[in-house]
This record gives C-alpha cells, sequence and structure tokens, in this order.
C-alpha cells in the first residue's frame, strides 16, 4: 500500500506461535525528532506515551513497543493483550486507533513508517501475573527456585490468582508462590487452539 494511503490495511492469519497481521505504510512527522542512536531519529518514550492510553482505552494491556529501521522507513511493533484475547478485528481496531493517535501527536520523527499490532507469541516468557493467568490450561515449563536451588518443572496450568499457580505435574497439584518462579515458557502443542493474532497498520 502506498505512503499516505487512508485505506483500511489488509489482515491475514496464522498458525499458532506465528502472527496474523495488518500492515499499511505512512508518511513522515512534522514534529523535530530526538535522535536516540545512528540512524533512529525517533523518541521510544514519547512513542510508548502516545500508545499506553491508547491501548488502555480499547481495554487491553501494552506488552512491548519497538522500533526498527529499515533504510529510510521504520517499523513501529506494538504488542498488546487482554484477558479474552486479541482477535483480528481487535488489532485492526486498535491499529486504526493508535494510527490516528501517532499522526495527531507525530512523534515518529522524518521517517516514513509501518505500524505492526500484534499479540504476544507463544514464545512470550510468562514474566507477570497477568501472563500465568491468560496461560491457564497450557503446557509451560519454568525453573523453580526453592531451598533445593533452582530446577526446571514442566506441567500443566490449572490456575493462577493474586499469590501464585498451580501446575499440574504429572497427575499430581503443585502449588507455586510467584516468588519461586522464573519465567515461565509455553510448550507447543500441536492441535492446541492458536493464541495468537495482530494486525499491522502503517503510518503516515
Amino acid at each position: 500500500m502506498p505512503s499516505g494511503s487512508r485505506h483500511a490495511p489488509k489482515s491475514h492469519g496464522a498458525a499458532e506461535g506465528g502472527k496474523a497481521s495488518q500492515t499499511a505504510p505512512r508518511g513522515a512527522s512534522q514534529t523535530p525528532p530526538r535522535r536516540t542512536e545512528a540512524g533512529n531519529s525517533v523518541d521510544e518514550d514519547r512513542i510508548v506515551g502516545v500508545i499506553r492510553p491508547v491501548v488502555a482505552a480499547a481495554g487491553m494491556d501494552l506488552e512491548s513497543v519497538r522500533v526498527t529501521a529499515a533504510g529510510r522507513r521504520r517499523l513501529l511493533r506494538v504488542v498488546v493483550d487482554s484477558d479474552r484475547g486479541v482477535s483480528l478485528d481487535d488489532a485492526a481496531s486498535v491499529s486504526r486507533e493508535l494510527s490516528a493517535a501517532l499522526d495527531t501527536v507525530a512523534v515518529m520523527g522524518d521517517f516514513p513508517y509501518t505500524l505492526e499490532v500484534s499479540s504476544p507469541g507463544v514464545d512470550r516468557p510468562l514474566t507477570d501475573r497477568r501472563h500465568w493467568r491468560r496461560a491457564v490450561g497450557r503446557l509451560v515449563t519454568v525453573t523453580v527456585t526453592d531451598s533445593g536451588g533452582g530446577r526446571p518443572v514442566s506441567g500443566r496450568i490449572s490456575a493462577a490468582d493474586a499469590d501464585g499457580v498451580t501446575l499440574d505435574v504429572d497427575g499430581a497439584r503443585r502449588r507455586l508462590p510467584y516468588g519461586v518462579l522464573g519465567p515461565g515458557a509455553i510448550q507447543v502443542e500441536f492441535g492446541h487452539p492458536p493464541s495468537e493474532v495482530g494486525a499491522t497498520g502503517d503510518g503516515h
């Protein structure tokens, strides 16, 4: 899609562990950029400041924001999540709202950019309580640190609350507080319903 197009971004799906995304090119903003590193003249803190309230207003959590350079174009990757998951329609809607907000505030510097909005992949580490809560029912491997040192434990998450998680380990329930858990890793299971979608839109 040519730079400056106002058409809705296209979308397409992907299997689990992949990414369904929506992309559309956007042009350069007019705000003088703050040079953060060689070849990258954008202020990521300002970008996050614009993105976070838009994502929150959509009832989602902002998981990460990353800007990468490809010649004179920038790729702005935004990862969002929610308790209900993120559908293609959700991602497309957030992408449109973010495009409008970024154009209005003009924080992307002097370069055209592509905005990509997606949900976390299965390779996202489980580090926050909300990550564990949203992974209930999934098979995970996690390093458990206690008096015996750290050791990997594999099991299916049967419950997650404010204090810790319950894993089904070889048919036995094991309660683990968050304080003894390292980053959890979801194990890909063939035939498990896909849990990731995304949208990409390009900025102007």
